[in-house]
C-alpha cells in the first residue's frame, strides 16, 4: 500500500475499525486474567502457603483456564497482525525497493569495524524463544561477545534482533498490546512469587511459540518469513550492507530462532541478492521451507538435548519415512551438515550458553561458517 492510499478516508477508517476491534476483543478476554494477577500480585509472596489445598486447586484450575484462553488470543492476534501488513496497515517495515535506498545514497560507515570494498560476511543472530527483549539475557550476551572476538576480520555479527515481533519494535512497544506486555514484564521482573514469575514468563514464551509455529506453516508462514526477511534487512542497511554477490549473510538460529532463519533464508536472499546460509544450534524447525537455493544449512546440536530432538519427531517432513519432502531432499543434495556435542543438553547447567560448552559451541559454529558452499563428506542430520 502507497502512502496515498494509506490517507484515503475509507481505508483510514476500515483501520480504525480493525484496531478498536482488536483491543475490545482484547480487553474482554484478559481482563480476568489481569484482574487475578494484580490480586496476586498485591496478596503477596505468602498467598500460596497460606491457601488451603482446595483454593490451590481452584488457583491452579483458573490458571489453566486462563492459559487456555490466552494463547488462542495471542495466536489470532498473531495471524491478524499478518493480515494486517500485508495490507499495509502497519507502519515500521520499508518497502523491499526502499530498504537499501539510505544506504546506496548515504554510504554510511558500517559500525565499529572499518567499510572495506571486498565481500563480508554478516552473521544474523536469532535468539530462542525466551527473548523477551532486544537485549539478550546474560549468558547469551557473554556468549555472543565471545563469538564476536574470535570471528574473522571480514565477518560482522548482527545481534540484538528480536526474531518475534513483526515491525523493529520491541513487543512491550506493538500497537495492539504493548499495554498487556508491559505489565506482564513488570509482574515477571518485580513480583516476588516465583510462581506468577513463571506464569509471565510462560505467556511471554507461548507468544514466541506461536510466532515459530506460524513460521513453520505453509499458508502463514510464508507472510511472516517475509516480514522478518524485511527486518533484517532493515538492520544489515543500518550496518551499511549494500545488496550484491559480493557479500555472504548467514543467519545463526537457536532453539526456535533455528525454524525463523530457515524460514526467512530464500526471502533474504532474494533481498540482499547474495548467497544465504544457515547454521542452527539446539534448533528446532520443521525443515518444510524453501531450502533449494540455501548455501548451506549447519547444525550443531547436542546429545543430551531433547528438545531439539522432539523437534524431529513433531514435524513429519524430518522423517527419513518422506524422502520426498524438502528437508530429505537438501540432505541428499549435501546441503545439510551436523555438528555433535557430547552431553550437552538444551540450556541450563549444561546448555550452549554454559561455562561448560560454551567455547565448544562458539568452535563449532567457526568451524561451520568456514565451510565451502558446496557439499563435502561428512555426517549429515
Amino acid at each position: 500500500m502507497t502512502p496515498d492510499q494509506a490517507r484515503h478516508p475509507a481505508i483510514r477508517h476500515q483501520l480504525a475499525l480493525l484496531r478498536r476491534l482488536y483491543r475490545a476483543i482484547t480487553w474482554l478476554l484478559l481482563l480476568g486474567s489481569l484482574a487475578i494477577l494484580v490480586m496476586v500480585f498485591h496478596a503477596g509472596p505468602s498467598l500460596l502457603g497460606s491457601m488451603a489445598p482446595a483454593e490451590l486447586g481452584e488457583l491452579l484450575r483458573i490458571t489453566v483456564w486462563l492459559v487456555a484462553v490466552l494463547i488462542p488470543t495471542v495466536g489470532i492476534y498473531s495471524v491478524v497482525s499478518q493480515y494486517a501488513f500485508w495490507n499495509g496497515w502497519l507502519t515500521g517495515l520499508p518497502l523491499p525497493g526502499d530498504v537499501f535506498a539510505a544506504v546506496n545514497g548515504n554510504n554510511p560507515l558500517s559500525g565499529d569495524k572499518p567499510a572495506s570494498q571486498s565481500g563480508r560476511c554478516y552473521l544474523v543472530y536469532l535468539d530462542g524463544i525466551h527473548q523477551s527483549e532486544r537485549d539478550h539475557p546474560p549468558r547469551v550476551s557473554l556468549f555472543l561477545n565471545a563469538l564476536d572476538a574470535r570471528l574473522p576480520p571480514n565477518t560482522v555479527l548482527l545481534k540484538g534482533l528480536h526474531a518475534y515481533t513483526v515491525t523493529p519494535a520491541r513487543l512491550a512497544d506493538d500497537n495492539g498490546s504493548s499495554w498487556f506486555w508491559r505489565r506482564l514484564f513488570a509482574i515477571h521482573e518485580h513480583h516476588p512469587n516465583r510462581w506468577m514469575a513463571f506464569l509471565s514468563a510462560f505467556l511471554v514464551q507461548a507468544n514466541n511459540v506461536i510466532k515459530v509455529g506460524i513460521s513453520s506453516d505453509r499458508r502463514y508462514g510464508p507472510i511472516l518469513n517475509y516480514e522478518l526477511a524485511l527486518k533484517v534487512c532493515l538492520s544489515l542497511s543500518e550496518l551499511g550492507f549494500t545488496p550484491g554477490p559480493e557479500h555472504n549473510v548467514v543467519l545463526l538460529g537457536y532453539s526456535g530462532g533455528a525454524e525463523m532463519a530457515l524460514g526467512m533464508a530464500e526471502y533474504l536472499r532474494r533481498l540482499c541478492r547474495c548467497p544465504v546460509g544457515v547454521i542452527t544450534f539446539c534448533g528446532v524447525f520443521g525443515g518444510n521451507q524453501l531450502l533449494h537455493s540455501v548455501q548451506r544449512i549447519s547444525t550443531v546440536i547436542g546429545s543430551r538435548d531433547p528438545v531439539a530432538a522432539f523437534g524431529q519427531v513433531a514435524y513429519p517432513g524430518r522423517s527419513p519415512l518422506l524422502p520426498l519432502s524438502n528437508w530429505n531432499r537438501a540432505r541428499s543434495r549435501g546441503q545439510v551438515h551436523r555438528e555433535l556435542i557430547a552431553g550437552m543438553k538444551h540450556n541450563g547447567l549444561h546448555g550452549p550458553f554454559s561455562d561448560r560448552f560454551r567455547d565448544e559451541v562458539i568452535s563449532r559454529v567457526l568451524r561451520c561458517l568456514a565451510l565451502p558452499a558446496e557439499a563435502e563428506s561428512g555426517p549429515r542430520g
